[in-house]
């Protein structure tokens, strides 16, 4: 791994491997792409938003490990640190932001993690692809600051439907509204970035520099579900995963979602689905062959991963 220097424009491609930790520290935001077995470390010092095209990558940063697939994008605060690896056929968007130059002018960016339309990921390239066209020193930086605005404005509209939840944060003024929800958006993502284990309170309270009192009372006024009971949905969603795209045992299922034992696996999820994970896997596999287990969500991930892209 060797580290590169500063430059406002990186792509990390071909199982190329590139180290941001040691490169200077700059005013302007890096507009970065990773693709085809490249990977990337970065020392975080950034907020940063990821956006993926085709493929999958996965990252792992401070709130846990996420496997990106097309049309998703993540957003990751400024300590998140993250660290990427594409997938053979995989190709990742991202943005750097320096918290000390455009902290400030982040707008009503939160962290979070999400998916978006064919269309906005085309909206999302377009606007990556001027904002690595002006990173040049003749340029200014009201240009750069402009390209920046632009994208991250094309990410506060897709995060129209975290505005209720901010509404029922607490607090006097807007501002402090925001910066609570926002360390929530935190746990969330770190109970998501953890659906193979067990999450612990105090960890989550760590994170967020919350009271574990406060963090649970809170994170179920916000989201109505406690965060003990958020993990257990995730970590059951993570099982459907593996059962049905996996040919892993119902124990290993189990065990790779932080079950102690088959039995309490099994409780919990016969509780949640209403029926046993076995009899899920088969309804999954037979509604495959119909060619009947196309859900929205895997229609708008087929349409997003038609979208190619045609240079970096």
């Amino acid at each position: 791994m060797h580290a590169i220097q500063s430059h406002p424009h990186t792509l990390v491609d071909r199982g190329s491997r590139v180290d941001l930790e040691h490169a200077a520290s700059g005013r302007a935001p890096r507009w970065l792409a990773v693709a085809r077995l490249g990977s990337l470390r970065t020392a975080g010092g950034g907020f940063s938003i990821w956006i993926q095209l085709r493929g999958r990558t996965r990252i792992t940063a401070r709130e846990g490990t996420f496997s990106l697939g097309p049309g998703e994008w993540l957003a990751l605060d400024r300590d998140s640190a993250p660290e990427l690896q594409a997938g053979r056929y995989g190709a990742t968007l991202g943005v750097m932001i320096p918290a000390d130059t455009f902290g400030r002018g982040r707008g009503e960016w939160l962290p979070g993690h999400g998916r978006m339309t064919a269309r906005d990921l085309r909206i999302a390239i377009r606007l990556w692809r001027n904002g690595a066209d002006v990173v040049h020193p003749h340029h200014g930086d009201e240009p750069i600051g402009r390209a920046l605005q632009s994208m991250l404005l094309h990410l506060v509209a897709l995060q129209r439907d975290l505005d209720g939840g901010i509404a029922r944060c607490p607090g006097r003024s807007v501002r402090r509204k925001r910066q609570v929800f926002g360390r929530l958006q935190r746990a969330r993502l770190f109970l998501e970035g953890h659906r193979h284990r067990v999450v612990r309170l105090s960890e989550l309270a760590e994170l967020t520099s919350f009271s574990s009192w406060y963090l649970s009372k809170t994170f179920h006024e916000i989201y109505e579900e406690s965060p003990q009971a958020a993990s257990v949905r995730l970590r059951l969603e993570h099982a459907c995963e593996l059962l049905a795209g996996t040919d892993c045992s119902i124990s290993e299922v189990g065990a790779s979602c932080g079950f102690d034992n088959s039995c309490s696996f099994a409780r919990a999820f016969r509780m949640r689905y209403r029926t046993t994970a076995t009899a899920y896997r088969q309804a999954r596999r037979i509604g495959a062959k119909a060619g009947t287990g196309t859900s929205p969500a895997a229609q708008s991930q087929r349409n997003a991963q038609n979208v190619m892209l045609s240079s970096l």
